[in-house]
């Protein structure tokens, strides 16, 4: 913790952690509009399915052009996201930062449940517009993957 941090500094780290949280609360939700306004009209949002690749497996530009990526969790019985550790640098109305993710995904075919564990770093640029941080490049990096029978 910065003992000098200021009063402005901390409210900024903790409405970009809400961004963050909110971004998976939506996600579990099946809220993709709500997802979606999270980020900036002009957005880039990269998705690494193989963090170790220098090449992002697709990259989407705008915000219109989340909604796809976003019904594609409709695929999952279910889905949760636990957000690990963060770290944030601010400069003025901008910010980058680093997020932790395991993100559980629950797929029901027929009577077999299978479930699908990824390990999730986001590699974010946000941006201060009118009062409100927003996502205006989010890369998600996937680490690694597991992929198990649940049961019944």
């Amino acid at each position: 913790m910065n003992p000098t941090m200021t009063p402005e500094e901390a409210a900024d780290r903790l409405a970009i952690r809400d961004l963050i949280d909110a971004y998976a609360h939506c996600a579990d939700r099946r809220d993709a509009s709500g997802q979606m306004a999270l980020f900036t009209e002009d957005t880039a949002f990269h998705v690494f399915m193989d963090s170790r690749s220098s090449e992002p497996t697709y990259v989407l530009h705008g915000r219109s052009a989340l909604a796809p990526v976003f019904a594609d969790l409709n695929q999952y019985q279910a889905t949760t996201h636990f957000n690990g550790q963060s770290t944030l640098r601010l400069d003025g109305d901008r910010a980058t930062g680093e997020s932790y993710c395991i993100a559980h995904h629950v797929t029901l075919d027929g009577d077999k449940r299978t479930l699908m564990i990824a390990s999730i770093r986001y590699l974010d640029k946000f941006v201060k517009q009118d009062g409100t941080w927003l996502f205006a490049e989010r890369r998600l990096m996937v680490d690694w993957t597991e992929t198990r029978s649940s049961g019944p």
